[in-house]
């Protein structure tokens, strides 16, 4: 094992010194801007290891932003930032908005954001494209409601994140599954075994959030449902399987139509068209942001910042439970430092496999482990991508800009998530039975086929 170098860490320490810390001065989360922050952390990231020529770092730092799962993302941004600049040209979110709350009573608003994001990303494996397209319709409850706005936020990204760990189409699930070489099927009913307890103890506590407050609806709640059926689309569509992007895409397509048949002559080929455009412009921070942590972790992977937390918990590992945390602490702790879930589990996997081999854990217990806390630390990091779109979006017509910081104290399901994989660490992790009988199945069927 690579011992690396801790010190290769200090630019992500930089960003946080900067980002928290300037915040909390000046209480306000948005006084030091995001991405100026990350750009400070670039120039430490250049400076560390001169061994390493100055041309030969921004080749890293480039490597890291061509990477398949960050131009995956931006494309995404880019799609659900057209489809909500789209059906919110037609007046999509206030239909929605209106016909949720006359169909759903006013404290229970917030509890159905959480359940209707945990179908739409099950069904698309994105959290993020759940995110950027249930956010506007969270925004508009709260002002509906009354409803603090970042805990209908927070209850967007809670359901976002149950399928962003759970899905059969996750890009997080797939890594997970491929790296510790189990059957997608063992892994879907040992994830779900763990985190059903904390999907239905996040509704009971949504519920219990907003039970006590009286939310007075003012104003119309008229609506058409033909603007609500974009949504409806895209819920359908990601139900099906369908491909993200075609999922998205094809929603932006059905409210250009449904617009241009409304007869309402607000509603021209040229309104919707700059709701696109609005819509995909408000994603341009996100992007740019993105690729630049992307650039920064690739240059802290190179000069060993990585290798310097998996060296530390190999060390630390210690009995079958004990394995079993550490393939949790190691998979949190490298997504704190690349802000990608993904990335994090294709760098943890390996490792994860080589300890889940020596204490006899099974492939699917490992797996469901690296998914989890992966999906835990990506929940719940105010830079990276999930918050950072719950945060940035456009409402109406509108900018609405909410800081991540003040979403997290109400994201009630990664936390709660996490406190379950712990239980089941613990009252479940000393079991020595299930590997060997799981590679024997799966021989087996590897034969039949």
């Amino acid at each position: 094992m690579k011992k690396g170098s801790v010190w290769a860490l200090l630019p992500i320490g930089v960003f946080l010194i900067l980002f928290l810390g300037g915040g909390i001065i000046a209480q306000d989360m948005y006084a030091v801007p995001t991405l100026l922050c990350f750009l400070i952390a670039l120039v430490v990231a250049m400076l560390q290891n001169r061994k390493v020529s100055f041309g030969e770092k921004i080749k890293t730092f480039a490597k890291g932003i061509g990477e398949k799962n960050i131009i995956t993302m931006i494309l995404i941004f880019l799609c659900a930032g057209a489809f909500t600049g789209a059906v919110g040209s037609i007046g999509g979110v206030e239909s929605t908005v209106n016909f949720g709350l006359s169909v759903i009573p006013p404290e229970f608003a917030v509890m159905g954001l959480f359940i209707i994001g945990c179908f739409i990303s099950t069904s698309m494996g994105t959290s993020v494209g759940t995110i950027t397209a249930l956010a506007p319709i969270g925004y508009g409850i709260s002002v509906a409601t009354g409803f603090s706005a970042p805990l209908c936020l927070a209850a967007v990204v809670s359901g976002a994140m149950f399928g962003d760990n759970l899905s059969m189409v996750s890009d997080t699930t797939i890594a997970a599954v491929n790296t510790q070489g189990c059957n997608m099927k063992d892994k879907f009913k040992q994830n779900f075994f763990i985190v059903l307890p904390a999907a239905v103890v996040s509704i009971v506590v949504f519920v219990l959030l907003t039970m006590g407050q009286k939310a007075e609806i003012s104003g119309d709640l008229s609506y058409n449902f033909w603007k609500i059926v974009p949504y409806l689309f895209v819920l359908v569509s990601a139900i099906a399987g369908l491909n993200v992007f075609l999922v998205l895409a094809g929603g932006t397509v059905c409210s250009i139509i449904i617009g241009l048949c409304l007869g309402d002559p607000s509603i021209t080929f040229l309104t919707i068209l700059k709701g696109i455009g609005s819509g995909m412009t408000s994603m341009y921070d996100i992007s740019l942001i993105s690729l630049v942590v992307a650039g920064v972790v690739e240059i802290i992977k190179a000069n060993g910042g990585i290798d310097a937390i998996i060296y530390a918990i190999r060390r630390c590992v210690k009995g079958k439970r004990g394995a079993q945390a550490g393939i949790a602490v190691l998979v949190t702790l490298v997504d704190f430092f690349t802000a990608n879930n993904t990335v994090a589990i294709v760098i943890s996997g390996p490792i994860a496999k080589d300890i889940a081999t020596e204490f006899d854990i099974s492939p699917r217990t490992s797996a469901s482990l690296l998914d989890i806390f992966a999906s835990v630390a990506q929940g719940i990091i105010p830079y990276g991508a999930q918050l950072l779109a719950a945060g940035s979006f456009i409402f109406e017509g509108v900018a609405v800009q909410i800081s991540p910081v003040s979403i997290i104290p109400y994201l009630v399901y990664p936390f709660v998530m996490a406190l379950s994989a712990i239980c089941y660490i613990i009252f479940f992790g000393g079991r020595s039975k299930g590997r060997k009988k799981e590679e024997t199945e799966q021989i087996a069927q590897e034969q039949q086929v």
